[in-house]
Order: structure tokens, then C-alpha cells, then sequence
């Protein structure tokens, strides 16, 4: 099965990075007045730039909080994000040197979470027990005991 997503080119990476920074700043000092968003510590781990450099998906978590656990009140974050993104474009516009400011929108990034996931299920004893019969190479391959 072939991907269809291609691999971001060089550009695309330095532009994301770039954008990454601003963004960051901008919600560190506090730019962004509204009240969704306004006292709320938020990371933005990655800059998604589609392959034109017109659009950019800016991923976000708040500082410190699992996102599985804020729920509902992330999504407010999200909404307030999507609001304050005209402001948002015009200062990075006024901050990175593009012949187009891209369009923003704003995701939750789900990789932290998903990733505790995978900790807590190789920590069961179930799984943990498999995952040494499989180092100590007693691994079965069917329902059967191979001599």
C-alpha cells in the first residue's frame, strides 16, 4: 500500500520551524487576548506547512495537562486559537520574511498522550509478562509448543 502523504521538503520544514517560533512567542508574551485562550500555557510542539506555503496547521498543548483529562475545555482553547488566527497570520507576517502569510488553523497534539498510552499498556503484568517470553526467546508462533 503506497502512503499518500508526501515526505515535507526542506522548505517546508524551515518555514514550519520559523512559524513554530513566532506562534510560540507570541502566545508566551501573551498576544492573544482571548479569554479561551488568555492565562492558558500552551506548547506548540509542530508547524504542519502544506507544500504551496499557503496553509499552516499549527499543533498545540497546554503545558502540563494531558489532553485526555482538560476534554471539553481544550476545545475551547482550539475555538479561541481559530478566532484569534486573522491576528495571528498578521503578526507573523509582520515577523517572517514570506511573499504570503499562511492561512492558520490549530490542532490538539495527540502524540504525548498516545504515547503514555503505549507506557501504561507495556507496564500491565500480561503484557509485560508476553514481552519476556519473547526476549528470552520462548516466544510461541501457534497455539503449539515448537520442538
Amino acid at each position: 500500500m503506497q502512503c499518500l502523504m508526501k515526505t515535507p521538503s526542506q522548505r517546508q520544514l524551515k518555514v514550519g520551524e520559523e512559524l513554530r517560533h513566532v506562534l510560540a512567542w507570541a502566545l508566551e508574551r501573551g498576544e492573544v487576548r482571548d479569554p479561551a485562550v488568555a492565562g492558558t500555557p500552551l506548547t506548540v510542539t509542530e508547524v504542519a506547512v502544506s507544500p504551496d506555503l499557503k496553509n499552516a496547521t499549527a499543533y498545540v498543548v497546554p503545558l502540563g495537562v494531558v489532553i485526555g483529562e482538560i476534554g471539553g475545555d481544550f476545545k475551547d482553547i482550539l475555538v479561541g486559537l481559530d478566532r484569534a488566527a486573522p491576528f495571528l497570520r498578521r503578526y507573523v507576517a509582520s515577523r517572517v520574511r514570506l511573499r504570503f502569510a499562511p492561512k492558520l488553523s490549530f490542532a490538539a497534539d495527540t502524540a504525548y498522550d498516545n504515547s503514555e498510552h503505549i507506557e501504561r499498556l507495556l507496564r500491565r503484568p500480561d503484557v509485560a509478562r508476553d514481552l519476556e517470553e519473547v526476549i528470552d526467546g520462548e516466544h510461541k508462533t501457534g497455539p503449539e509448543k515448537k520442538n
